[in-house]
């Protein structure tokens, strides 16, 4: 959106304060409105959860649907076009109310395959009520939407198979903070002495250490090579499983736990590792691909990138920067380590640089939005593919 708003449009956000991935201020009102980068910003307050599967988060949903449609319309612009950004999935219905009102576009943009996302990971029956209602939403946003966006590569094949027919879809991934990139910060010394060591070749896992993120077979391959004293597993972040895997593999010498590091100093902590890691649990939900922003951080970086992952292949194949072994197979991903081990630096430092060379050259938001635009005002994307 900001990038939109370079190109001249009039670009508007309206968002939750219970939004978890921004800094929200504080709301006295319903509704408060900012501006920033050239973006009008429209701040919602709604109902609070702490704990992403729990009733209060759909209380937290449903509050919020209810306060975009009292929202105060007069106060916006009149909209050429409305995008409406999953999850939550309730707000395509007042998309459809939008569109009605001001004869405008209407986009659906997926960044999570909902409901399949919690039927796969999330342990809910498929006949579960609240799976049922989102998809029938899901269902009425692919087919009636004037055009479908998703983060993810292959996602026209999940939609084909929720209509019973193909659709046109497009991919905007997710892309490169430039303004994040440019402010990052040097790590403390004591970080580096305490967590990172020396003349080791260093495996490192960067981000959340929860359920979703599989590190079973990460940690489980750092057992299985803890008689390599070449390598060393690095595990960098918090989570809901980090006290429960420190005190599992606490006999390991050759794996070592460090606290998360604020979003600018990620790039320091990649910069000192030889190899970088992320995996997944084998899962419907990848067969439509990836867009996730830990890959981006670790082309960025200029590393080798080995993947635990079953599903579409994208960006570490395109870009030649690493490889993918198949999920949960502890044998493939430890002779993976070891061959990326047994290359010069100079080798890996050629395969980690396309990794950087190609997230820059396509996946900057200058050229995502420029790639949006014709979505955006296309009239035709209600077309059929063939």
């Amino acid at each position: 959106m900001r990038e939109f708003a370079r190109m001249g449009y009039r670009s508007v956000i309206i968002t939750s304060d219970s939004n978890r991935l921004a800094e929200v201020p504080s709301l006295d009102s319903p509704y408060l409105l900012q501006e920033a980068d050239g973006i009008q910003l429209c701040w919602v307050r709604t109902a609070k959860y702490t704990v992403a599967k729990s009733l209060r988060r759909i209380i937290s949903w449903l509050d919020f649907e209810w306060r975009l449609w009292r929202l105060p319309k007069s106060r916006l612009p009149k909209p050429d076009v409305v995008i409406v950004s999953s999850l939550s999935l309730l707000t395509i219905l007042n998309g459809f109310l939008l569109r009605r009102r001001y004869r405008c576009r209407l986009i659906m943009e997926i960044r999570d395959i909902w409901p399949l996302t919690i039927t796969e990971e999330g342990g809910f029956s498929t006949r579960s009520p609240l799976v049922l209602a989102l998809g029938f939403i899901e269902k009425l946003g692919y087919r009636y939407a004037d055009a479908v966006v998703g983060t993810m590569p292959n996602l026209g094949e999940h939609v084909a198979g929720v209509l019973g027919k193909p659709r046109t879809t497009h991919c905007i991934p997710m892309g490169v903070d430039e303004t994040a990139l440019a402010a990052s910060e040097p790590l403390p010394a004591d970080y580096v002495e305490k967590y990172i060591p020396r003349d080791k070749f260093i495996v490192a896992h960067a981000g959340t250490i929860g359920i979703t993120n599989a590190l079973d077979t990460l940690l489980d391959c750092a057992e299985l090579m803890r008689e390599d004293s070449r390598v060393h597993f690095l595990v960098v972040g918090e989570g809901d499983l980090r006290e429960h895997y420190q005190r599992k593999y606490a006999h390991l010498d050759n794996l070592t736990f460090a606290p998360r590091v604020p979003k600018q100093m990620v790039q320091s902590v990649l910069s000192l590792c030889d190899l970088l890691y992320f995996s997944v649990h084998v899962s419907t939900v990848w067969k439509y691909g990836q867009s996730l922003n830990k890959v981006i951080d670790y082309m960025l970086a200029g590393k080798p990138v080995v993947a635990s992952y079953t599903g579409y292949p994208s960006m570490i194949n395109e870009a030649g920067c690493g490889s993918y072994v198949p999920a949960g197979d502890v044998d493939a991903l430890a002779a993976e380590v070891q061959r990326y081990a047994d290359m010069t630096d100079l080798q890996r430092k050629t395969i980690g640089g396309r990794g950087r060379e190609w997230i820059l050259t396509h996946r900057r938001y200058q050229t995502l939005a420029q790639n949006y635009l014709p979505i955006l005002f296309d009239q035709n994307d209600l077309k059929v593919s063939g």
